[in-house]
């Protein structure tokens, strides 16, 4: 009789590692990826294609602008 538990481990059911679709490089999808869908299950589809590092960066990036912006309106009071 054959022990499936020894066979099959969590990292066969989950996808282990993602491809981030702006910087190329493949990481960890539990570790480097936000969850999109907390309502779901720790399934690969509720994680974004975007890790971390690059979600970081592009909020600051935004962030940056848009202050840039409002630093030289004319103030409405």
């Amino acid at each position: 009789m054959m022990e499936i538990d020894k066979q099959i481990n969590l990292g066969h059911l989950l996808l282990v590692d993602r491809r981030c679709r702006v910087c190329g490089e493949t990481k960890n999808l539990i570790d480097s990826f936000y969850r999109t869908r907390k309502d779901r299950g720790a399934v690969a589809s509720s994680y974004s294609y975007e890790c971390k590092d690059c979600t970081v960066k592009r909020i600051v990036r935004s962030r940056a602008i848009s202050k840039n912006v409002n630093l030289w309106e004319y103030p409405d009071w």
